[in-house]
């Protein structure tokens, strides 16, 4: 029910009601391209790959009417990564040969480009940040009063994001062009996850700057996606890991396609809520107190942060499982990497349970949040580092 100016209770029209005629021309186009795909490539796919790719049609449509900018994002990665498999032409040699592949629309070209954005989007936006912070007005929202440097580190983003998923398409092409038995989908190592990881935070912070309507925020969360940015190119250089590989035998299922994804958007927003509330603790101690937000708004993007990536976690959790059964015949098998999965999980469940149940809010829930990027860090990257089990196939 909506409330009239004069007090009067009027229906609110229902949700597809208010879709317009280009919201249902986006859905349209993306259940052509499924139907498409599925009718060119559907003999290579099994009745899992099927049920995925038809899936993904109503999934994107259902995002790209919540959240407007997708609806530009998808045809522009889309048209790039088109345009780049035609000019490779079916020959992988042609990315040394011919410009646009050798310094654009390569994967590893587009992901260096993404990297590169990502670094001056954090610069720019620590420079909105310093600048004097604008008055809004009723009529204009705040991203319309942001300083300069925020409005550009935001854009910079946006092409980050842009790049960053062409470079991860075109590398799923390669990675054919390498050889039909070589190719897969790029989230098998941690060279692609890491970029999974920046992608997946950067565009979870997006929404947010535009659901809040501020870009205050873009300093902090950029901090750990240029962190995992600035591993990502160490990593590259130090051990060649930009080079695609054959899948190993566990990895090969599909269970890959939709566990690996999960877990990453779990990742990702646990990852944003701590550098939230990061934010929240500087605020709440006096520190820059007239450039951050309200506090109330930090701890609710803290909470819908964790609330979103606890979901996706224990549905990558079970979907683990369930591809663990396959794979080595059992469903849990107290693996390290299985184990700390569990910590993170109950650590997050605890944070919630303590916020819905005991109404935990303020310093203590932001301290919790920051810690929780530790083990979560540790889950994610220490595991492969120190400790060695079933799933050390990621390992450094």
């Amino acid at each position: 029910m909506d409330i009239t100016q004069n007090g009067t209770y009027t229906e609110a029209p229902g949700y597809f009601r208010r879709l317009t005629v280009a919201d249902w021309l986006f859905a349209a186009a993306l259940l052509a391209a499924a139907l498409f795909a599925l009718n060119r490539y559907g003999a290579y796919m099994d009745v899992y790959e099927k049920v995925i790719l038809v899936l993904s049609a109503p999934t994107s449509a259902a995002l790209g009417w919540h959240w407007k900018p997708v609806r530009w994002l998808m045809p522009a990665v889309a048209l790039l990564s088109l345009g780049a498999i035609a000019l490779y032409g079916g020959n992988l040699e042609a990315a040394d040969n011919r410009f646009w592949l050798r310094y654009m629309l390569s994967s590893q070209s587009a992901i260096l480009w993404m990297s590169v954005f990502f670094f001056l989007a954090t610069l720019f936006y620590w420079i909105g940040l310093a600048s004097r912070p604008p008055k809004a007005t009723k009529e204009e929202p705040v991203q319309k009063h942001s300083p300069a440097g925020a409005a550009i580190g935001s854009r910079l983003c946006w092409g980050a994001v842009l790049l960053g998923w062409t470079g991860m398409m075109v590398r799923w092409y390669e990675s054919y062009l390498i050889g039909a038995d070589v190719g897969h989908i790029p989230i098998s190592n941690l060279y692609e996850v890491f970029i999974l990881f920046a992608l997946i935070t950067a565009m979870f912070y997006l929404y947010y700057e535009q659901r809040y309507a501020t870009r205050q925020l873009g300093p902090f969360v950029m901090l750990i996606i240029s962190a995992a940015v600035g591993f990502l190119l160490w990593y590259t250089v130090a051990r060649g890991a930009a080079e695609i590989q054959p899948l190993v035998p566990a990895l090969q299922s599909w269970w890959m396609k939709i566990h690996v994804p999960a877990n990453f958007i779990g990742y990702g927003t646990f990852a944003l809520a701590a550098m939230v509330a990061s934010a929240y603790l500087l605020k709440s101690h006096g520190y820059l107190v007239d450039r951050l937000p309200a506090l109330e708004l930090l701890d609710d993007v803290m909470y819908k942060a964790i609330s979103a990536g606890f979901a996706f976690f224990t549905i990558a959790t079970i979907l683990g499982a369930l591809w663990a059964a396959e794979a080595w015949g059992g469903y849990w098998s107290w693996d390290p990497k299985e184990t700390w999965a569990l910590i993170v999980w109950l650590n997050y469940a605890a944070w919630l349970h303590m916020r819905l149940m005991a109404g935990l809010r303020g310093r203590v829930a932001a301290w919790w949040a920051l810690v929780g990027l530790l083990v979560t860090t540790f889950a994610f990257l220490g595991v492969n580092m120190f400790l060695s089990g079933l799933h050390s196939y990621g390992a450094l």
